[in-house]
C-alpha cells in the first residue's frame, strides 16, 4: 500500500551510484540541467580526451556533494576554470544539487577515446605512490586519503580511477600551482608540491588505467 501511494504521487526514491537516495523528480530535472554539460563532458558523464576537450573529466560514480562543491569552488574562485565559471555563476543552488545527484546515478564509465600508453615501469612507479607513498619525501599514499584503491571517500577525497590522464595531471598541476585552493587543510596542495613531474605522469597513467569503478 505504501509503495502504491508513493507511486501515485510521484516521488519515487532512486539509489545514485554512491548509494545515495534521491527522488526520481531530482534526477528528471538533473537531467534537463545536464545538457548545458554534455558538449564538454559528453552524455555518458565519461568526459573526454578529444584535442581541446582533454581536461573534462568523468562525472559518473562520484560522490554528489563533491561535485556541487567544486562547482561551488568554481564559482567562488578558489577553483579557477575560466570554462567552467559561466556555467557555475550561471547554476542555481537547486540546479547543482539536482545535476549532481544526476551525474551520480549514472553507471561509472571511463571515456572510450583515451588509452594509457606508458611503459611498465612508469605504472609501477604510479602504483608505488598510490599505495605506498614515497616517505623520504614527505608524500602520503593516495590511498590514506582516497580510500581503498582510491576509489573516493565522502566529499573531500573523490574516486580518482579511469579518470582521462591530461584531466589528472591538470588537477595536480592546479593544486600545486596554487590555481586551486578548495581542499581541506591544504592537503592536496602541500602533497602535490612534492610531486615531480615523472611523478605526476606515472600517478596519471596508473590511475587512468583502472576501472572507473572497484571490481567485485
Amino acid at each position: 500500500m505504501a509503495n502504491a501511494l508513493l507511486l501515485m504521487s510521484g516521488v519515487l526514491a532512486v539509489a545514485t551510484a554512491t548509494g545515495a537516495e534521491v527522488d526520481q523528480a531530482v534526477l528528471d530535472r538533473g537531467k534537463e540541467v545536464s545538457a548545458l554539460c554534455i558538449a564538454c563532458h559528453m552524455e555518458s558523464g565519461s568526459g573526454s580526451s578529444i584535442e581541446g576537450f582533454e581536461y573534462r573529466p568523468r562525472l559518473t560514480g562520484m560522490n554528489p556533494d563533491y561535485m556541487i562543491h567544486q562547482i561551488q569552488s568554481f564559482r567562488d574562485g578558489t577553483r579557477v576554470n575560466a570554462s567552467m565559471k559561466p556555467f557555475a555563476d550561471l547554476l542555481t543552488d537547486e540546479q547543482m544539487h539536482d545535476v549532481s545527484h544526476y551525474y551520480a546515478s549514472l553507471p561509472a564509465v571511463k571515456a572510450d577515446d583515451f588509452e594509457v600508453i606508458v611503459s611498465d615501469d612508469v605504472l609501477a612507479h604510479g602504483k608505488k605512490l598510490i599505495y605506498k607513498g614515497d616517505w623520504d619525501r614527505y608524500i602520503p599514499a593516495c590511498v590514506a586519503c582516497h580510500g581503498v584503491d582510491a576509489y573516493g571517500i565522502g566529499v573531500s577525497f573523490p574516486n580518482i580511477n579511469g579518470q582521462n590522464p591530461a584531466y589528472l595531471k591538470k588537477a595536480i598541476n592546479d593544486w600545486k600551482e596554487e590555481i586551486r585552493s578548495n581542499d581541506p587543510l591544504e592537503l592536496m596542495s602541500r602533497v602535490a608540491k612534492r610531486l615531480t613531474e615523472k611523478d605526476i605522469e606515472a600517478v596519471a597513467a596508473y590511475l587512468a588505467s583502472q576501472p572507473a569503478v572497484k571490481e567485485d
